[in-house]
């Protein structure tokens, strides 16, 4: 591909030489308008593979991009793996598809991935997950599930603190993390994990060492071998498995693996396996026809092997199968406005996407010597709907393009700390990469976290998105962000106290003080956490008192509540002197399990304190204690940087009274009208910059500023071909600028290499 835009420069500077600036100034308009037609495919890629980072489970691996989150369910028999969806169990079936199918495309369109830079991060994932299937090879029993749904769905909060989440619930976190194992019984999950190990396999060949390689290929074969002794789905049917990912047949899955199996060791058995499947595959109905409707997808893969088999074995019979599925997605499938193929209502983009892949991987096989015009309009009006070019003019992919769903149907993306779908209101994380169920049949779409059907996100809808994007990348190429991720703003300070005046009177005042966790960058167990409230104790020591005569008083403290969990009560000092006159009760507590992000009655702990005047008589000045400002004239409870909170005995959030400041990990500034409250923190805004301007590499020449107007951009080829012709002359200054390659003076060499500036095919001048 390189190489035909190498071509197709070299030509139009060699035109501009013959047809003049003008002309020359159309082919380049011509050129960018083409390209602004296309979806930037290797952006999608790069937050596509986001996505499976946020998903994955157990120890996280230094790579790992996502800031907020971190280990998570380390008490899993087998590590690894991802996350199914919004959930946090891990479903081997519609992970095994996925994988397979992100071996696929790998195996199918190595080389965009390589010119795109996403290779090493697309290994990398893709490895992660073979890792966790191989491992649930046991030899004579195979794992197909870890975690238990049923319990997994009674709460709705970030996986780090499962742990808690789940006993908050009252279930016990040891079951909801059971796994679910067998040796017969379970031939579409066996045969769907050996497809995709093998698949791995063969797409890794070269990226990670043999002899993991081999472990992935021995453990295929070995699941292989068990999903065909049995020949059923009895025991995985009748298992938690059920209510969510329920399989329909298994024949498929044993065509599908015993092709992939074909591939990776040429084994003829496995053909003759895969050949003795096909008369146990679905019919359409009523008919002796194999089943050449619905979609490749989790629970059918059948379309997918066969596009193997045919591959495999080169049988025009089979070859047609493929070609009749083609057609009837081109020609019978309901096509929305846009384009869009839609053939069901829930998650109805991922079914196009996995179609539009087996439409590229057969364009490019088996119907080589056809018109495939039409099959690559298809795959790429789907993609290129998913993106954006749609009547909507949204993206379905969360984090890419300007307008995109925010509110996906996910836990740990969105960051309650109140086990709540609705609190807060917008997720506090962006989901990048995942994709969202889609529209419905008339093309609307509501962005919606409790609306399933539009807005659930799951690892199998980004299957076909990935394989698919590695064929796209490697036509279309374009370009990844180099700032990705960005680091997130933080939506207020993780950890503060929350502060009602009960009561306030001349005897003194009380108050509701709640230590508030609302961690989420990641969620957390935040321990030795302190807060001081400050008091102004002039009047007191005027009418003769000292500060040890104040009589502090603790009416409710919610810590102690949790000493069955071993949990330690708050520790509550005697004033301690600041300045002066000026002192501040410290209340401690020493284990951060007392306020945690996980429901209503958790994320805060109270305490309820009363601070009394010595005699219990008259005296006693609110209004002068500096923690008081903001919160005597409240009915609501109030977050004040005045109640400043410590974090192992640092300063962590809020103002002492000699004005010192933290702000916390959001690095929130006070809002100048309410320095009691808050503001949102403002996002740093990146430099201002012109489209197609790259930094010079050389600090005395502006390589390429052959204009000399400070930016380096079409102009300046364009003065440089003009110069070239004897239209314009040139300072010395501009042609010291234009001798990119350094030869000691310009020619259309240099004219062609600030083209390819840019255009960003070379990132550096001179050359």
């Amino acid at each position: 591909m390189l190489k035909k835009i190498t071509g197709g420069i070299v030509s139009a500077v060699m035109l501009a030489a013959s047809l003049g600036t003008a002309g020359f100034a159309d082919a380049v308009q011509n050129r960018t308008v083409a390209a602004a037609d296309n979806p930037n495919y290797a952006e999608a890629l790069q937050k596509d593979l986001f996505f499976y980072e946020c998903q994955q489970a157990g120890p996280l691996p230094e790579w790992n991009r996502v800031e907020w989150r971190a280990d998570s369910t380390m008490i899993d028999e087998i590590q690894g793996g991802w996350y199914d969806a919004g959930d946090h169990v891990k479903f081997n079936l519609p992970m095994a598809f996925t994988a397979s199918m992100m071996a696929w495309g790998l195996y199918q369109y190595p080389d965009g991935l390589e010119k795109c830079g996403e290779l090493d991060t697309y290994v990398n994932n893709l490895e992660f997950v073979m890792d966790y299937l191989e491992a649930c090879d046991l030899g004579d029993e195979i794992v197909f599930q870890v975690g238990n749904g049923t319990m997994d769905h009674t709460w709705w909060g970030p996986v780090e603190l499962y742990e808690y989440g789940m006993t908050d619930q009252g279930n016990s976190y040891e079951d909801a993390r059971a796994i679910l194992k067998s040796s017969d019984g379970c031939s579409a999950v066996f045969g769907g994990m050996a497809a995709a190990l093998a698949a791995g396999y063969c797409a890794l060949e070269g990226r990670v060492d043999d002899a993991k390689r081999e472990g992935y290929l021995a453990a295929a074969e070995n699941m292989f071998k068990l999903a065909d002794a049995s020949k059923s789905d009895a025991v995985y049917n009748d298992s938690n498995a059920s209510g969510f990912y329920r399989s329909s047949h298994f024949y498929d899955e044993l065509f599908y693996s015993s092709n992939w199996l074909y591939i990776a060791t040429g084994d003829q058995a496995y053909l003759d396996k895969a050949t003795s499947y096909i008369p146990n595959l679905d019919k359409e109905l009523g008919q002796d026809v194999l089943k050449f409707t619905w979609a490749h997808c989790w629970d059918d893969t059948m379309q997918g092997a066969m596009l193997l088999y045919a591959i495999n074995t080169k049988n025009s019979t089979y070859i047609n199968h493929v070609e009749k599925h083609l057609n009837y997605w081109l020609n019978d499938v309901s096509e929305l406005e846009g384009g869009l193929r839609w053939n069901t209502t829930w998650g109805c983009l991922r079914y196009p996407l996995n179609t539009g892949f087996l439409a590229a991987v057969a364009c490019d096989t088996i119907l080589a010597d056809k018109n495939t015009a039409p099959y690559e309009e298809f795959y790429k009006e789907q993609i290129d709907y998913v993106l954006g070019n749609n009547p909507l003019n949204m993206s379905y992919m969360v984090g890419y393009g300007e307008n995109y769903p925010h509110n996906p149907h996910h836990r740990t993306a969105h960051a309650s700390w109140k086990n709540d779908l609705a609190i807060p209101e917008e997720n506090r994380h962006i989901l990048y990469g995942a994709l969202a169920g889609g529209p419905n049949q008339d093309g609307s779409y509501e962005d919606d976290r409790q609306n399933y059907i539009n807005n659930e996100v799951a690892d199998d809808y980004n299957a076909g998105l990935t394989a698919l994007l590695c064929k796209m990348v490697d036509v279309y190429g374009g370009e990844t962000d180099p700032n990705f991720p960005e680091k997130e703003a933080h939506d207020g300070p993780e950890v503060f106290v929350e502060t009602l005046m009960k009561t306030s009177a001349a005897s003194g005042v009380t108050l509701s003080l709640k230590f508030t966790n609302h961690t989420a960058w990641p969620a957390r167990v935040v321990d030795n956490v302190s807060y001081r409230y400050y008091m102004d104790l002039s009047e007191l020591i005027a009418a003769g008192y000292s500060a040890s005569d104040v009589v502090i008083r603790v009416d409710r403290d919610q810590a102690a509540m949790y000493s069955g969990e071993g949990v330690a009560p708050a520790q509550v000092s005697a004033p301690i002197q600041y300045d002066g006159n000026i002192y501040y009760i410290e209340v401690t507590y020493p284990d951060g399990r007392a306020a945690l992000p996980i429901s209503e009655g958790r994320h805060q702990c109270e305490l309820m304190l009363a601070i009394v005047y010595p005699d219990y008589g008259s005296g006693w000045d609110a209004a002068n204690d500096f923690s008081n400002e903001g919160i005597l004239d409240s009915e609501d409870p109030v977050v004040t940087m005045n109640i400043p909170v410590y974090v192992d005995g640092k300063l962590y959030y809020g103002t002492e009274p000699d004005g010192t400041t933290a702000n916390g990990d959001a690095d929130i500034t006070p809002d100048e009208e309410d320095p009691a409250v808050p503001s949102e923190p403002v996002p740093t805004e990146p430099e201002e910059t012109t489209e197609n301007e790259e930094p010079s590499s050389d600090t005395e020449n502006t390589y390429g500023d052959v204009n000399c107007d400070g930016k380096v951009n079409i102009s300046d080829v364009l003065a440089l071909n003009k110069n070239l012709l004897g239209g314009e002359v040139l300072t010395d200054e501009g042609i010291a600028n234009a001798d990119v390659d350094l030869d000691g003076s310009p020619t259309s060499t240099d004219a062609l290499n600030i083209l390819k500036f840019v255009i960003k095919i070379i990132t550096v001048l001179p050359v």
